[in-house]
């Protein structure tokens, strides 16, 4: 019996619009959409710190921060009905397009954002490695905030544990649900928003202070390919399924979408060889 816990029952809105308000009366803000919004807002600073050490321009990175919004947000959401409930939105298209009901895979957001780069680099007449390198940065620290927004929202949380730090995510259940009726469970959220603060800090160093992305063209999006993915299939093992057809996997869907990501991440840290004779 686990007799040391942490009650989370936090209210996923922050506040909601007077019904009088203009055009957004009687409508919530989550803290998951101002998270969301925090990924762009926070990134686009840190790759203005960027730029300026590259002595690029900031038309350019105007660019990328409308080209990241609108790829990390369309693949975000198609990889999330795409791979986690088909099914159910090819039975009703329209609901693609509802984002606000929820559903945003991070996988999905990679692919996304591995595509619209690759586009920016064409555009920009820069090698794709080159800004694969320099992205993982925001996007670590951006993906913390993400996992912040899952927390918020009481969702994706791992198995019952006895640990200290085990979350009785109350929300998630019926209300006036007796606190001891409610296990408490690994929460997730944060090991994977630690694993990226981590990682985050690690490149930023990296960059900063010994000049890495410039050194070794790839190691960068490689070290953030394997820690990351790395990291989220291990997790991905005490994290509850997120959806039904889940139960019966040996291997989640996260999981195997992950081990494409480990292995190129493998590949790009150790047998790259872009620039060398």
């Amino acid at each position: 019996m686990n007799l040391a816990y942490i009650i989370w029952d936090v209210n996923p809105y922050i506040f909601t619009f007077p019904d009088n308000f203009p055009l957004l009366g009687g409508r919530p803000v989550a803290w998951y959409g101002l998270l969301w919004a925090m990924v762009f807002i926070v990134g686009y600073y840190i790759m203005r710190m960027v730029y300026r050490k590259e002595k690029l321009s900031d038309e350019l990175l105007d660019k990328l921060t409308i080209n990241m919004l609108v790829f990390t947000i369309i693949g975000a959401r198609l990889g999330h009905c795409l791979f986690y409930e088909p099914e159910y939105y090819f039975a009703n298209p329209e609901k693609f397009l509802y984002i606000w009901e929820g559903g945003l895979a991070s996988h999905g957001g990679a692919i996304g954002i591995l595509i619209g780069l690759y586009i920016y680099s064409r555009k920009i007449k820069k090698p794709y490695i080159w800004i694969l390198d320099r992205i993982a940065i925001p996007v670590a620290i951006g993906g913390s905030f993400i996992r912040l927004g899952n927390l918020m929202n009481s969702e994706i949380y791992g198995y019952e544990t006895t640990l200290p730090w085990g979350f009785k995510f109350v929300r998630d259940w019926a209300p006036g649900t007796p606190i001891d009726a409610i296990p408490a469970c690994h929460p997730t959220q944060i090991y994977e928003a630690l694993v990226l603060v981590i990682m985050f800090a690690v490149l930023m160093y990296l960059y900063f202070k010994k000049d890495t992305a410039n050194k070794r063209p790839g190691f960068f999006f490689g070290l953030f390919c394997t820690v990351i993915f790395g990291s989220r299939i291990l997790i991905e093992f005490i994290k509850q399924p997120q959806v039904e057809f889940e139960t019966s996997m040996t291997l989640d869907m996260g999981q195997w979408l992950s081990i494409p990501f480990v292995i190129v991440g493998i590949y790009f840290m150790f047998f790259y060889k872009y620039g060398k004779k």
